[in-house]
């Protein structure tokens, strides 16, 4: 189900209930194009009695440190202000992972700019790259700092409480017109890594570029990312976290959930609403409200994994 293919407002009210219902009652949700949204944090409280009973873990994602153009000057400012919303969270979450585009044009100087931001949030992260971190002339330097231990080009999996997580690489050989690619051999990695699991083994899967088809003609889909969900097939939760699109879209699809997160950099247009994709300049004020990070609560007998938007403002 889309929830962007819903009733007049894109969400039944039976909908909202339950995402309110994943966020806790502190959190307020509200539907803007379709898509909901938190309008505040998880109290203290209620946060502490959540983490008791379940996991909770952070998305942040296109940093793009370096970027320095109109639609945000000071990408490595908001940064900043998504790490001080992190470390101001009444609960530490258990780690972080970052959906990529950590850097804007994969210099040593942007990723040690980043590692110095994102190291105080004292959590730790598990990454996967983006195409702007693949930039570099011999394509190295994501690899020796964030891919140790992993395969390919920086796949790789691991479980938390009792969740299995799997972190793909889909921005290697894109295809036409910027489509994400995960290529023969990840896949029968992936195939070999899910083999002999619990079918009720709750899997996150974690890559740059959307693994359903947001827009095709903008490249926001993976080529062969079908093949990937075959392999999910039978599993009773799984749940897909993408950045790229520097947007919060979501998506149900029988056991899938799909949710692409917002960038802490600079927002782009929604899909088929300008003539490319790209840094999308908004007034000022505006900026921060399309900005932020993403939690995510596990909670153990839950069916669907609760994934709250933060934007930095608004």
């Amino acid at each position: 189900m889309s929830l962007g293919d819903q009733d007049e407002n894109g969400v039944s009210r039976r909908r909202v209930l339950e995402c309110m219902t994943w966020a806790g009652t502190g959190v307020l949700w509200t539907l803007s194009g379709g898509v909901p949204r938190s309008l505040g944090l998880v109290d203290a409280a209620r946060a502490a009695e959540q983490q008791a009973s379940g996991l909770t873990f952070l998305q942040i994602s296109d940093s793009h440190v370096g970027f320095d153009k109109p639609a945000n000057p000071n990408a490595i400012g908001t940064l900043e202000e998504a790490v001080n919303r992190i470390k101001a969270m009444p609960v530490k979450p258990s780690f972080m992972i970052h959906t990529g585009d950590i850097s804007h044009l994969s210099k040593a100087a942007e990723f040690d700019d980043a590692d110095r931001i994102i190291s105080q949030t004292r959590l730790d992260v598990h990454y996967v790259p983006g195409e702007h971190d693949f930039l570099d002339e011999d394509v190295k330097l994501y690899k020796e700092r964030y891919g140790k231990g992993s395969r390919g080009a920086g796949w790789y999996s691991f479980d938390a409480n009792g969740v299995h997580f799997i972190g793909l690489v889909n921005v290697v050989d894109l295809k036409a017109g910027g489509l994400g690619n995960l290529g023969a051999e990840q896949l029968a990695w992936l195939e070999q890594d899910l083999k002999g699991r619990s079918k009720s083994t709750p899997i996150v899967v974690f890559a740059h570029i959307p693994l359903w088809t947001v827009y095709p003609e903008w490249g926001w889909g993976t080529e062969d990312g079908g093949r990937a969900l075959d392999a999910l097939k039978g599993f009773g939760s799984v749940t897909v976290l993408n950045g790229h699109i520097h947007q919060v879209m979501q998506k149900v699809e029988g056991n899938v959930t799909f949710h692409t997160a917002r960038s802490t950099a600079f927002p782009q247009p929604a899909p088929g609403t300008a003539a490319s994709p790209g840094p999308m300049k908004v007034e000022d004020a505006k900026l921060r409200s399309l900005l932020g990070i993403a939690s995510i609560d596990f909670k153990v007998g839950a069916e669907r994994l609760a994934i709250i938007d933060t934007p930095l403002a608004g």
